[in-house]
């Protein structure tokens, strides 16, 4: 499980650069960077949902991790 996520943090990462390699190369002229930031949002949501989906299925587990300090 944490390959997958760390897989597609990864492509997120590279979409988000792509984007902004695109922005800066293209001055407006195409819609490449909107594609690729366009495709790290959605990404993004996969990713949050496969996670909530994960958890639901029982495949991770919180790691107890308290919320306030002792």
């Amino acid at each position: 499980m944490h390959i997958v996520v760390l897989v597609a943090f990864a492509l997120i990462l590279g979409s988000l650069f792509s984007g902004l390699y695109f922005v800066m190369k293209d001055k407006g002229k195409s819609n490449r960077a909107v594609n690729a930031l366009s495709f790290r949002i959605g990404f993004s949501i996969l990713l949050f949902l496969f996670i909530l989906f994960s958890y639901k299925m029982g495949w991770i587990h919180p790691t107890g991790i308290p919320l306030h300090a002792r």
